[in-house]
């Protein structure tokens, strides 16, 4: 019998990548989640600034609404407000610095072959793995 955690993974990758795929296709835009939020905060996405806000309330209301009607997920989150406080901080500059985030550069860049996404999804991916080292093993806080 397959593990269904492992099913809702798939099927949330399938998802994630047909809305990419579908977003490029209609808008001719990288659908980085970063680049839409920026786009709002800096003002640089006025023009768009309707379709920004409906992906970002989608991005945000609608795992709300399916936890809230399935009863959400089992998770290994830390309940210590400063790491996760941290993390978010990390997770916004790490993106910053990287013009982009992980849906951005992960999903659209590595499915376009850009060298650049590439490079990015391999320095987050080596990233969070040593602070997952530090902070679990040498600091022991998660």
């Amino acid at each position: 019998m397959i593990e269904m955690a492992w099913v809702w993974g798939l099927v949330g990758g399938l998802m994630i990548g047909s809305a990419a795929a579908l977003f490029l296709l209609v808008n001719g835009r990288i659908m980085g989640a970063s680049g839409i939020l920026g786009g709002l905060v800096d003002g640089s996405g006025r023009a768009t600034g309707a379709e920004r806000l409906a992906f970002i309330a989608g991005l945000v209301l609608l795992p709300a609404l399916l936890a809230a009607i399935m009863g959400g997920a089992e998770t290994n989150i830390t309940s210590n407000p400063i790491v996760i406080i941290a993390a978010g901080l990390l997770v916004g500059i790490g993106t910053r610095l990287a013009n982009g985030c992980t849906s951005g550069h992960g999903v659209c860049g590595i499915s376009r072959l850009s060298f650049r996404g590439i490079v990015a999804t391999v320095f987050y991916l080596l990233a969070g793995g040593m602070m997952m080292v530090l902070f679990r093993h040498v600091f022991g806080v998660i």
